[in-house]
């Protein structure tokens, strides 16, 4: 850390809070596999059903679960589901470290330079990357006024149709962000604040947490169109 920074008390140093970032959701998950093995509880394979309405009681989706489902798309899924509980155990950073400033700030009167920084920069990229794990469970925001007036096999047709505004979306945010981050890389590129920590990381986050809703709405575009073809066999039988 550079000497400039001696007076601000602890501040915690770049490379720690990029390893820390990217080691300490591993041990928790590993942690969490071990405490499972430990209690003897057999390990589930996991079927995801196709994004939207999944996890409500009764939908097309969970009557229909295998739809679509092959090699490519469980894997995809598996992707979302982990990198989703990857950044999930970020929250716990952020509790600990306001913790630290409230404790710094109020007991020994030194409030810190990093805290507030490091915390806004750490959810920012959770919610970027959060977006595939979203879409697998169905928790993206809706307006569903017509949709749910469409019969079952009518509202997979009304996906399908309009996931191709979502993938120019996302192609457009995955350009967009490779362009910020290759700018941000090639300046060196750090935050205004005091901290001043390296920014470029953030923006990389952007175009992985792109590729990564890109990867999830492929898995459910194949999932839809199998499910819409099981609806019009059914109908027609």
């Amino acid at each position: 850390m550079s000497d400039e920074l001696e007076g601000f008390g602890f501040v915690l140093p770049h490379w720690l809070y990029w390893g820390w970032l990217a080691v300490m959701p591993l041990l928790m998950m590993a942690l969490d596999r071990w405490q499972r093995k430990r209690k003897g509880e057999a390990a589930e394979e996991a079927v995801y059903t196709p994004g939207e309405g999944q996890d409500a009681e009764e939908t097309v989706y969970t009557r229909h679960p295998d739809a679509g489902v092959n090699g490519l798309t469980r894997a995809i899924d598996w992707i979302s589901e982990h990198s989703g509980v990857f950044v999930a155990f970020w929250t716990v950073n952020a509790v600990c470290f306001y913790f630290f400033e409230v404790v710094m700030r109020y007991i020994f009167n030194m409030p810190t330079i990093w805290v507030h920084e490091a915390s806004f920069l750490l959810l920012g990229m959770q919610y970027l990357l959060a977006g595939a794990f979203a879409m697998l469970h169905g928790a993206h925001v809706r307006v569903d006024v017509l949709y749910n007036l469409l019969p079952e096999r009518g509202q997979i047709g009304m996906d399908i149709f309009t996931s191709m505004f979502f993938f120019m979306f996302a192609l457009v945010l995955a350009i967009t962000s490779w362009t910020f981050f290759q700018n941000s890389y090639s300046m060196h590129e750090t935050t205004v604040e005091t901290w001043g920590i390296q920014y470029y990381p953030v923006k990389f986050m952007m175009l992985l947490g792109a590729i990564l809703i890109l990867l999830a709405g492929l898995s459910k575009l194949i999932k839809d169109i199998a499910l819409f073809i099981r609806l019009g066999k059914e109908g027609n039988a």
